[in-house]
Formats: structure tokens, C-alpha cells, sequence
């Protein structure tokens, strides 16, 4: 075999390259394609906005089914506190008040009765069980506040993103102007 027969051609064997000129039938071309892949996306993205349109009522039944859940929790834990309280204060009154009623009405006034501190503990048991409905109010309200704080988030990127298209639609053409302004006086 020869040193001829066994060279590889390389792009220096091709010598000077033209420079690629475009028809107008290959640029009209890249541009109905360009168009075609974007039109594709954003048929894809619109379907998948419809998608999750569709999501939607599985998404808010969700959210009501964790709402409903964490209220029935409360309800639970409040009736459930404020019942073992009612057995601690009829065991203490049916077991001591008769003897210490008797005790403190000689020597103390009647503030200090277990009849009045069972009184007094039966409001703070009450109290409690309003500062856990209240918390709960409060947290749903947050839930709520936190939700439409995304919702106003959605719509200042929406805003953004139709600014920013539009600053990249006018340096584009901006872009156009300036080639064709460099092409005419080359």
C-alpha cells in the first residue's frame, strides 16, 4: 500500500470554504420550522395547563379533606380533654368537697371552697378549649392568607414574563433592523 492510497482526507484537503449563502426558500423554510416547534410547545403547554385545570377539584378536595380532617382532630382532642376534666372535678368534688367544705367554712372565706376552685379550674379548661379552636381558626385563616399571597406571586410573574417577552420580541427585532441596516451598507 502506497502513502497516496492510505491518506485519510482531512478538511485541509478540501481547501478554502465558500461562505454558506441562503436562499430565500431555506430561510423561509428555518423560520416555518421555528414557528412549527414553537406552535408545538405551546400546544404542549396548553395541554398541560389543562391538565391541571383538570386536577383541580381533586387538588381542592384535597385540601378540604386536610382542612375537615385537622377540625375533626380538634373537635376530638377538645371533647376529649374537656371530658377527662369533668370526671377529675366530679371525682375531686364527690371525694373532698364535703369534708374540706365543712373544714374551710370555719376558717376561710368562701373563695377558697373547692366548690369555687372547681369553678375557677372549669374556666380555664373553657379558656383552653377556646385558645385551641381560636389556634385553629387562626391557622386556616393563615392557610387561606398564604394561598391568595401565591395567587398575587402567579400574577406578578405572569406580568414578568409577558415584560420580559416582550423586551426579548423588540431587541430581536431591534437585532433584525440592525443586520439589515449592516447588509445594506456592506
Amino acid at each position: 500500500m502506497s502513502k497516496k492510497e492510505s491518506k485519510i482526507p482531512t478538511s485541509e484537503d478540501a481547501g478554502p470554504k465558500e461562505p454558506t449563502s441562503y436562499s430565500p426558500a431555506s430561510i423561509s423554510e428555518q423560520h416555518h420550522s421555528v414557528e412549527r416547534v414553537l406552535d408545538e410547545t405551546r400546544d404542549n403547554i396548553r395541554r398541560t395547563i389543562e391538565e391541571a385545570r383538570r386536577d383541580i377539584p381533586r387538588n381542592t378536595q384535597a385540601l378540604n379533606d386536610c382542612q375537615e380532617q385537622y377540625l375533626k382532630s380538634a373537635r376530638e382532642f377538645t371533647d376529649e380533654f374537656l371530658n377527662s376534666q369533668k370526671e377529675i372535678v366530679k371525682s375531686l368534688q364527690s371525694t373532698w368537697a364535703p369534708y374540706v367544705e365543712s373544714g374551710y367554712q370555719e376558717f376561710w372565706s368562701n373563695w377558697t371552697s373547692p366548690q369555687r376552685t372547681a369553678e375557677i379550674y372549669a374556666k380555664i379548661v373553657s379558656n383552653f378549649a377556646d385558645n385551641v379552636m381560636t389556634s385553629t381558626r387562626i391557622a386556616n385563616n393563615r392557610i387561606f392568607a398564604t394561598i391568595d399571597e401565591y395567587k398575587s406571586f402567579v400574577q406578578h410573574v405572569k406580568d414578568d414574563v409577558k415584560e420580559f417577552s416582550r423586551l426579548a420580541t423588540n431587541n430581536a427585532r431591534a437585532f433584525e433592523d440592525a443586520s439589515r441596516e449592516f447588509t445594506r451598507t456592506a
